[in-house]
Parts: structure tokens; sequence; C-alpha cells
């Protein structure tokens, strides 16, 4: 029998309830639980002797239980005459001055101040429909104007969006304390009561006789949690929702997780309620064979750690699960500007949350191991923040990569698992050889304090190291334009780079390849000064930059004339994430960009693209695209990344077809590159990290 509502309207229609008490007939409907499981909190907020409203008391057991237990001083008020009745003759005997009235809650007609407590429970939910929020709001400010001073309303709801921001907005505004408790998600109280996906949740709201000064808003976990001071109402409302999250979640994992998705949740500190952990769940695929005892495991990864492929991508969460040999494996990030002490205390504080996470069917008392690198929680430094304009909040850090180094990263915020430019940094304190090998691969469970590299350690970026596999490959790619060609000091090479980023491309082409004159077009200012600031690029007579839209600036240099480049590079990312191919945005591989790009060209001329797109039609589509405009194209794919760099070649349909088809004058060209290169190294502080002809070995033909 199905006795819920069909539409949010009905919620506050008297008619439906009138058919609802009439078949319901003598059984008691608990909504969002009984009394055992909510007195918890309700003795704290409502003492015995208050006089206390009940709003839309329905059959539910729940004033009874209250008047056993020595709340004698009642109203409950209900808009079904039928349920009315029906409570009337069911306590006429043994609760005789428990009093019953069909009133309608939002014109009570109670004299005003009259109640220290008004008390709800799913009244507020089904009267705040999205189309019914007046007559939701008209019963708040009834509610407000028949308490007194001091007086609490106390509301046992779902919270749903609508809801909760309605009755907390409407509280705030008048200047009432705000107090919320997330109880824990209620089990079906029988077959034909509702099964709700979300925790119960408790507002008590506080009348004051003069607003606060600054707003009394307040989150508590379970019925005697410490209540944790949120700022604004944004916050409160933000802290539901991520309880409506975990609970939905934790609802999500009783069933198992399909081994090919990968739910995520976010907690925030709740000081500050910024993110401080994302947990991430992988579970084993059906088939695999693992251990009877390897139910569950938490693996923390390092701090500076998270943007590494094996843990920021499908494919390698799901290989990381299979080599951790467990049926279900919680990956747990930590988040920049967040303090942690040590791996126990990392430990302690997430072992309340994630043992909620269990897979089904988990024994009991059964140990949770906590897995790590090497039990060591990392290390991250920022040195600073700044706001863009186009992209929004970045951050600029150290870390310490796996092999013991010191890496500077820039990381947009708007997608903070993503490292948008990297360096190596040189230093004094750089770890030594020994420490680089100590527990590279190991996992264990197990903690260290982290350590950090000592705060007077000279540093500079290394600009013969370049970070990003792709750059490499492009690098290698400027053999393309022939041997002869690097080594001739009387035909400089020309390059115009779409995308600074860090500025780590453009500044190892400027220092190291013979004779090149480099032109740089960035839309973003603020990435230029980053580059600058931190990331020690620095502009010269052969390394310009030049602050506009790269599309633009290619249409205008094409229409004008008078300008060729012998490489033309696109490293530029898509601001949009929705569009399936984070690099470069779709607009830069249309057919009309690309015969610009090639009319730009120099007869030798080599054109790079790094392409990120993980929408198989839409990479085949940009694919065909660049085959059409160009007559051979060599593609490389970065192992165990989704980039895959395009190099074109702007020849004849025969001259194409001939450099492709003999590997042996490429791989010449390829040493006699590495030969420039490494001679123009000479006497520079840094080190040359890359080999031409490895990179160019995986070419093949696209």
């Amino acid at each position: 029998m199905n006795l819920l509502p069909r539409t949010a309207e009905e919620f506050s229609s008297a008619d439906y309830w009138e058919r609802f008490f009439r078949k319901r007939g003598d059984k008691a409907f608990e909504w969002y639980g009984d009394y055992n499981s909510l007195c918890g909190v309700l003795h704290k907020y409502i003492k015995p002797r208050e006089k206390v409203l009940v709003l839309g008391c329905g059959n539910s057991e729940l004033s009874e239980q209250l008047y056993d237990v020595g709340y004698r001083n009642q109203v409950n008020i209900d808009i079904s005459e039928t349920v009315i009745s029906h409570m009337i003759q069911r306590n006429a005997e043994r609760r005789p001055d428990l009093t019953f009235q069909r009133v309608d809650a939002t014109q009570t007609g109670f004299e005003s101040a009259s109640f220290q407590a008004a008390l709800d429970k799913g009244t507020l939910d089904a009267m705040a429909s999205e189309e019914e929020g007046a007559l939701a709001r008209r019963m708040l400010e009834e509610v407000g104007r028949v308490l007194s001073v001091g007086g609490r309303y106390v509301c046992v709801s779902l919270a749903q969006e609508h809801v909760v921001q309605l009755a907390v907005r409407c509280f705030a505004d008048a200047g009432w304390a705000i107090r919320i408790h997330c109880l824990s998600k209620q089990e079906d109280q029988g077959s034909d009561a509702p099964s709700f996906g979300l925790p119960v949740f408790i507002l008590v709201c506080t009348k004051f006789r003069q607003p606060p000064p600054f707003p009394v808003l307040e989150m508590c976990q379970g019925e005697d949690g410490a209540p944790s001071r949120l700022k604004s109402v944004p916050e409160l409302l933000a802290a539901v929702k991520e309880c409506q999250a975990y609970a939905l979640l934790r609802q999500k994992l009783r069933g198992g997780v399909d081994s090919a998705s990968s739910p995520t949740l976010t907690l925030c500190h709740t000081p500050t309620g910024r993110p401080r952990y994302t947990l991430t769940v992988q579970d084993c695929p059906p088939s695999a064979k693992v251990p009877r005892a390897n139910h569950f495991a938490i693996f923390i990864v390092p701090q500076g750690r998270e943007s590494d492929w094996l843990y920021s991508s499908p494919e390698g969460r799901s290989q990381l699960a299979s080599s951790a040999n467990f049926r279900r494996l919680v990956i747990v990030a930590m988040h920049r500007d967040q303090e942690y002490a040590d791996m126990q205390a990392v430990q302690s504080e997430l072992s309340p949350m994630v043992m909620d996470l269990a897979p089904p069917a988990m024994p009991a008392n059964q140990q949770v191991p906590f897995l790590s690198v090497g039990g060591d929680l990392g290390w991250r430094e920022v040195r600073g923040r700044g706001v863009s304009g186009l992209t929004g909040e970045y951050s600029v850090e150290d870390v310490r990569g796996e092999d013991g180094h010191l890496y500077r990263r820039l990381v947009f915020m708007n997608n903070d698992q993503l490292v948008q430019s990297e360096s190596r940094l040189r230093t004094s304190g750089t770890a030594t050889s020994a420490h680089k090998k100590k527990n590279r691969k190991k996992t264990k469970a197990s903690a260290d304090h982290a350590s950090r590299p000592a705060a007077d350690s000279a540093q500079s970026v290394d600009r013969g190291f370049l970070c990003c596999a792709h750059h490499k490959v492009m690098v290698a790619g400027f053999a393309m334009l022939g041997m002869g060609s690097i080594a001739n000091k009387e035909l400089p090479v020309s390059v115009l780079v779409v995308g600074l980023g860090g500025g780590s491309l453009p500044q190892f082409v400027r220092d190291f390849v013979p004779h090149v004159q480099v032109e740089v077009v960035e839309l973003d200012p603020e990435v230029l000064e980053v580059a600058q600031t931190w990331f020690g690029f620095e502009t010269d007579d052969r390394l310009k930059v030049t602050l506009g839209d790269g599309l633009q600036h290619i249409s205008t240099l094409e229409s004008e004339g008078g300008q060729s480049y012998d490489v033309i590079i696109f490293d530029v990312d898509s601001k949009d994430p929705t569009l399936g191919m984070s690099c470069p945005p779709p607009a830069f591989v249309e057919m009309a960009v690309l015969e610009r790009v090639r009319k730009l060209l120099t007869p030798r001329g080599v054109f790079m693209l790094n392409l990120v797109c993980r929408d198989s039609a839409l990479r085949q589509a940009a694919l065909a695209d660049v085959r059409a405009v160009f007559p051979c194209v060599f593609s490389r794919s970065i192992e165990g990344e989704v980039n895959e760099v395009l190099l074109c070649s702007k020849g004849s349909a025969q001259e194409g077809e001939k450099l492709c088809g003999v590997p042996p004058t490429l791989q010449q060209a390829a040493k006699g590159l590495q030969g420039a290169l490494s001679d123009n190294c000479k006497g520079k502080a840094c080190g040359l990290h890359i080999d031409v002809v490895s990179e160019l070995e995986k070419l093949r033909v696209s």
C-alpha cells in the first residue's frame, strides 16, 4: 500500500491528509523516527514544564510518549479533522488533558508569545514544496509570533535543500540562533513506512529579544556532538549538504560499487569549512581473486602526490586497488592549506567516518588497515596564492616527489587534482640518492612524521629539466626540421607557442635550441606574472610574450601576411571542463584554424599539438581534421597519461610519405639535435635531462 504523496503539492493539501489518515486507520505513522530515536535531542531543548505547540501532530505516538514522561502541557494541532477526532478518542481515558485541536498552522489564533516551544516533525517538509514555499513561510512567521523570547522551534526534517534554506534564512534574517543536529540515518520503520536515503536533521531555532551582533549558526554531529560555529548561512547549508552526501554514499556502498565507477566524497574541516579530505571508493571486480580476509583498507595518498596518475585517474585507482588486493579500497587525499600532525593523527581523525564505507557483509570487528607509501604523509608547502580573472583562484606550491626531489607546481583550484605547470627545483637540501631509493614503491600500514626540507635551502628552478612528458616529446620533435636546419647558424629557428603555463617549455627551447627565436601567446596576464615570479621565466630579445587570445593572434598573423614560423606549438588548456576535450579547447582544432596554422609554417615547418581528450568520438574528429590539413602526422601517446602529442609536417604528400617512411632519417636528425642541445648546455648552471632519440622511438604514423 503506497500512502506517500505522488507530487510535492499534495503535501500541503488538506484533502490529501484526510484521505491518508482514513486509509491509515489506527496505525501510527512515524515520519523520520519514533520517540526513542529522537528523545535525546528533544529532551535537551524542550523542558517538561514548558508549554509546547506540536505542529501537524498527525497520528504519531510522539506526543503521547512525551506526555507519559512528564510533558503534560502540550497543544497538538493538525489540519485533518479525521486525525484530530481519532487522537482525541485514543487518549480520552489515559491522557484526558492531552489537547488536540483542528487548527491551521499558518493561522493558529493563539495569543502572541504564549508558547515556550514549538515541535514540528515533518510538517515543514510537507508544506515547503517548491511551489508552495509561501505557505511554509506563513507557518514559520506564525511560529515566530506565538513563541516567547527564549522559545525554541524544534523541527525534525530531512533538510532537503529548498526546505532547510527556507527555514534557516527565515530565522537567521529575524536574528534567531540556529543549531542543526545531524542524526544517523533512520532505519525503515516497517514495510509501508517511507524509506529515505538522507539522514534526519533536527533544527533548533531560538528566539532572541534583540538580534545578536553576529549570526549564531551551529552544526552538531549526532545528538551529543559538540556544536561547530559557522560564519554564514551558506556555510551552514553546505555543512548540511556534506552530511547528506555522506549518507547517500554510505547507502549506495551497502550494495557494492561497480568497479568501473569511483564514488567520491569530500570531508570538510569543521572550524574553517574548507575541504580537508577527499575520499574515493574503489572496488575490485567480482572476478578478482582477493584473499578472504582482505575485505577493506584505507589508502592515504601522500601530500603533493594526489595529482599522480595512480591516484587521480580512474585507470590508476583501479590499478592501485588491484595491487593492494583488497575487495574495497578507500583512497584518501589530503588537501592543501590544511595541517596534518602525523599519520596516526590522520588515522584517528578518519576512523569514525571511513568505517561506515565498509563493503557489504564485512565481518564485525574486522581489523581495517591504513596503507601508505613508505608510511610518510608526504610534504607540501604553499608558496603563494592568487586569483586570475579568467581561471579563478590558484595556488603555487612546493612538493617532494617520489624521487626525493622538490618540485614547484601551479594548480588552479577549480580543478585542484590537475597540475597546470611543474618545474623541478635545484636546492642544497635535495634528498640524497639513498633517500630517493628508500621505500620508493613500498606500501604499508605504518606512520611516520612528515619531514620538511631545511628552511634555508637555496632553491632555484632547474631549467634543464622538463617535468611534463609531452614537453620532452615536443622538444624532440624539433628533429623533424632536419639536422642541417638545427646546425645552420644562418637559418634561425622561429617558434610560436600558444599557452605559457609556468613557461618551462618556451624557456627550455630558448635556452638550449641553437639559434632560436621564441614568441609566446598567453591569454591570462596573471599566468605570466606567476611564471616570472615563481618559475624562473625570463623574457629577452630571443623570448617574447604577447598577451592576447591565441586564436585571434593566429588569425591576425595569417591575414596580415609576412610572418612565418618553423615550429608552431599548441599547449593550451580549456577553461570549460564540460567540453570533453581539456587540451586544447575544441576551437583550436577546427579546420579553419588548422589551415591558418599550415599557412603560417615555413616549408620545413612542424606543427605540434598537445591533445588531451577522453571523448573518443571528439578525439577521432580532431585527428581526422588534422590529417586532412597535414600530409604527415606522427603521434606519441604519453604512458600513464591521457596526453597525446601530434607532430605534423607541412611538406607535400610525397615529402611527408618519405619522412614517415624512412625512420633512420629522423633518428639521425634526432642525434644531431641531442648534440646541439648538449653543446648549448655547457657552462650553464643546470643539467640537461632529455634523451631525444628515445623520445622519438615510440612515435607512430597517425
